[in-house]
């Protein structure tokens, strides 16, 4: 007897609502088993007291986060995930700086690559003279969990200016490929006075106007003393890396061309990682609210970066922004010929 309208329009709900149920149900499976998962390597990977002190450890947050990400955009079933083990390892490449260059920007960007892990707080190994005396075993711990074929990336801006760390870092690895992301010297600067204002102000406490600092009162001068002048003087660290770790091992990023059109500049860095070309446009998409682009890692998951980043610059006095300009320019034309890498800086 055929079926009514009325009842096969049942049998098909009935239907539609067991595959929904399914799911779910599967899902809920499947994070259960995540959550275990990550509750025994917790347990596993507590610090020594010695060298905890201080340190923020890894929660099960940050651990859950990375695992899924890498799980959804790889599609992969509880069955694949036991074919694999999941580990630790040492960083093959570091984001060593700049301060305020984009730096966590490429991080983020860089985590997109499904053969890419990224650690999510900035562990300062090896500028911390605490931190270094706990070793190795202690950098390991920190690191994020991956699968083998994967490749595990770190950002400390500190790492960049920091005199000890070029030694210590080619101590652990001297063929490990180092990323250095700079922007134009002077909106370095400013976003480096920006950021330092708007933590005085969260204090309630007052700061000197960005002209005061960076302009020397005795000689009306560039004050080279104010740190945010130091740290744009690219070369002036840079040369120290180079008495460690040869020019081919540092890749430099165009921080200000991140912002505006970043995906050429994530082409160049899976080369230099040897990572096959997996970033796409799809993965990258203009944010208009906040101004600058947010990541895309599948039709599920979308993020953008925190709201501290892309603060709004105060206005500079025209004549010490050129002041500015001018000084840099030397040492900036040097850093060309160093890197072989030139930018559109005044």
């Amino acid at each position: 007897m055929p079926l009514s309208h009325q009842q096969w329009l049942r049998q098909r709900l009935f239907v539609l609502g067991s595959l929904v149920l399914g799911s779910l149900f599967f899902l809920v499976v499947r994070e259960g088993t995540l959550d275990r998962l990550q509750l025994i390597c917790l347990i596993k990977d507590r610090l020594s007291p010695a060298c905890a002190s201080g340190q923020i450890p890894l929660h099960a947050l940050q651990h859950k986060q990375a695992l899924r990400l890498k799980l959804h955009r790889r599609n992969s079933t509880r069955e694949q995930l036991q074919m694999h083990h999941l580990i630790k390892q040492l960083p093959r490449a570091i984001i060593i700086g700049v301060r305020k260059g984009g730096t966590r920007a490429l991080l983020e960007m860089l985590s997109l690559h499904p053969d890419v892990v990224t650690a999510s707080q900035e562990v300062h190994f090896f500028d911390n003279d605490l931190s270094y005396a706990c070793g190795v075993d202690w950098y390991l711990k920190n690191m994020p969990f991956s699968f083998p074929n994967q490749i595990t990336i770190e950002k400390s801006p500190a790492y960049f200016i920091t005199e000890e760390v070029p030694e210590r870092i080619f101590k652990m690895n001297s063929s490990i490929k180092l990323l250095l992301i700079v922007r134009e010297p002077t909106t370095r600067a400013v976003s480096d006075y920006t950021q330092v204002l708007k933590g005085k102000e969260h204090k309630n406490k007052t700061y000197d106007k960005f002209e005061e600092l960076v302009i020397d009162t005795n000689t009306c001068e560039v004050n080279t003393k104010y740190k945010a002048v130091q740290t744009s003087i690219y070369t002036k660290y840079l040369e120290h890396w180079l008495k460690f770790f040869p020019i081919e091992q540092f890749h430099i990023v165009d921080g200000d061309r991140l912002i505006t059109d970043p995906l050429p500049e994530l082409k160049m860095v899976e080369q230099f990682l040897n990572l096959p070309s997996q970033i796409s446009q799809y993965n990258l998409y203009f944010n208009a609210t906040r101004g600058f682009f947010c990541l895309r890692f599948n039709f599920m998951f979308n993020k953008c970066l925190v709201g501290s980043k892309g603060r709004i610059h105060p206005n500079v006095n025209p004549s010490i922004k050129a002041k500015l300009e001018r000084f840099f320019h030397p040492f900036n034309q040097k850093f060309y010929q160093i890197t072989g890498r030139t930018f559109n800086w005044p």
